[in-house]
């Protein structure tokens, strides 16, 4: 398993730059799950964050993975808010994943 530290903005406890994120989910989640392995993200010095860093974070391995990535990616000493922005996150993105399915099924080819 690997795990990572999710690091704040310099001299604050607030999480945004969604390079960083990216680069978290390229380099680090995706592979992780790819490989079958599960992820660890760290929020323990994070005490808030952006939705759009949340997003940029986890999205695209739910949108992939579905369902099946939400048991194997971690997410360890999270405060209230950023456990509010993980959830809204996952649920939308499972939403919209759902939604384009659903849609794909209407559309004749």
């Amino acid at each position: 398993m690997n795990t990572v530290k999710i690091e704040p903005v310099p001299g604050t406890t607030f999480a945004e730059n969604k390079d960083e994120a990216r680069d978290i989910r390229q380099n680090v989640i995706l592979p992780a799950l790819e490989a079958g392995g599960s992820v660890t993200l760290d929020f323990g010095d994070v005490e808030t964050s952006t939705q759009s860093y949340i997003h940029a974070l986890i999205s695209e391995a739910i949108r992939r993975y579905g369902e099946d990535a939400i048991p194997r990616i971690k997410f360890k000493s999270c405060t209230g808010d950023i456990r509010q922005l993980v959830t809204t996150v996952v649920e939308y993105t499972l939403m919209a994943a759902d939604a384009a399915a659903e849609l794909s099924k209407r559309v004749e080819p």
